[in-house]
This record gives C-alpha cells, structure tokens and sequence, in this order.
C-alpha cells in the first residue's frame, strides 16, 4: 500500500518514518507545501498532518484520483471544514482533532459521563501545549467541548476574567501554552466534596502517527463517506 504524508514537519517525519519501517506499507510522496504534479503511481490513501492551506491541492487530487484522505490537520476554518465535508461525498474521508487511541477513548468516557453527572457538577476543560501551538484551544479540547455541549447545551466560557459568579449552565474552556508540552488534556467533573478528572497526557508525538497509520489502513477499501476515529476503534459506522 502506497500511503502520500503531506506535510513533512515534525509529525510528517515521524509518519515517513514509521512507513518506512512498516513492511505493508511504503511512503509514496513527501509534500512540504507542494502538489502532486510529480506524482506518477497511484496512491492508496493520503495522511495529511501539514497546514489548512493546503487544503485546496489535497481536495483537487483528492477529487480527481478518488484517493481517500485522514485529515490530521487542525486550525481549519468553517468554510475549510464543510470543503472537507463535501469532498467526503465523493470519496472516504476520515477526519479527526487527535489521533490519540487514548484520546479517543477519553472522549468516549466524557460522552458516557456527561449526561450522568451534568446537573449535579460543574464541568472545566483544560488543554496544555507547547509554545509553538498556534491554535487555542486545540482541536481535540474543542472535540471534548463538543461532547459535552451535545449533552447539555451548556454556553461555553473561554478562560475566566472580571468580577461574576460562575453560572450553572456553563462550560468553562481554558489554554495553557509553554515550553515542550506534547499535549495535555483534563475534563473535570466539580461536584460537592468531590471532583471527578478524566485526563490524558501524550508523552511523545509518536502516539498521533500510530492511530493516523492505524486510520490509514482502516480507512482504505471503505465506502465514501466521513469518519472518524470513534469510527476505527469502535464500528461504530
């Protein structure tokens, strides 16, 4: 299986070299904000971990070949996310804020505890990245967030400043940038005389490449349509 890594920082070198030691699988093509023009053999699937502005190069060969996509990438826009939408209607497209299988777990146990603790507990979610991070909050921390508002309809808080009491329908989203921070994630579940923490903390990077590989493979030979990791490590399509 021919897999294109687009993007070739420090997430796309991890990638080609996982590849590289895979026997089922070889890197075709690494793109470092180029296009496909060079590419001559078809390609199975494209992981992309690069930058939303390569969006329109990724659909156009996308769309053109039929080559299914794993979208890594993170900071898009609405009008960039419902592009990957409509691609996902010509071919398989799986996209997803982190690649984590723990994450991915995490998020399915917010999604099991939210509507069980909601009225009785006020929820926090707090992220932690490195200093280079350029989005805030991250991708997976709005994932997290997502999955509790779909419980609870809740308004969301960023961050906290002035002077006012918190309010009980209310979700509170915060961001911490600093040093080499891989990733920190902590949902908190604040109730009388307890609090409940679901938390996950990456260690390396290496954790994104191994589910974007795992998603790569799942991902080929599958219908068109969109995915996501709950969908990999779950069935749940």
């Amino acid at each position: 299986m021919k897999v294109c890594v687009v993007g070739y920082g420090a997430m796309g070198k991890i990638i080609s070299e996982m590849l590289g030691d895979d026997l089922f699988l070889n890197v075709a093509l690494e793109c470092e904000n180029k296009n496909f023009d060079n590419v001559k053999d078809k390609i199975d699937v494209i992981i992309d971990f690069s930058n939303p502005k390569n969006l329109d190069m990724i659909y156009d060969y996308s769309l053109k070949t039929k080559t299914p996509v794993v979208f890594a990438t993170t900071g898009y826009s609405d009008s960039e996310l419902k592009k990957i939408d409509e691609l996902s209607k010509s071919v398989p497209v799986l996209r997803s804020a982190n690649f984590s299988l723990g994450v991915i777990l995490l998020n399915k146990l917010v999604k099991m505890a939210t509507p069980i603790l909601k009225d009785g507990y006020d929820i926090e979610i707090i992220e932690a990245h490195h200093n280079k991070k350029l989005d805030a909050p991250s991708g997976t921390a709005k994932m997290l967030l997502k999955s509790v508002l779909d419980e609870t309809g809740y308004d969301v808080k960023p961050g906290r400043d002035g002077y006012s009491p918190r309010s009980k329908n209310e979700v509170g989203i915060h961001a911490v940038r600093g040093g080499t921070i891989v990733g920190e994630h902590e949902v908190l579940f604040c109730g009388t005389d307890e609090v409940i923490t679901l938390k996950h903390s990456a260690q390396s990077k290496k954790i994104f490449a191994t589910g974007a590989i795992k998603a790569a493979k799942w991902l080929v030979g599958k219908p068109v349509g969109f995915y996501d990791m709950e969908d990999v490590l779950f069935g749940e399509n």
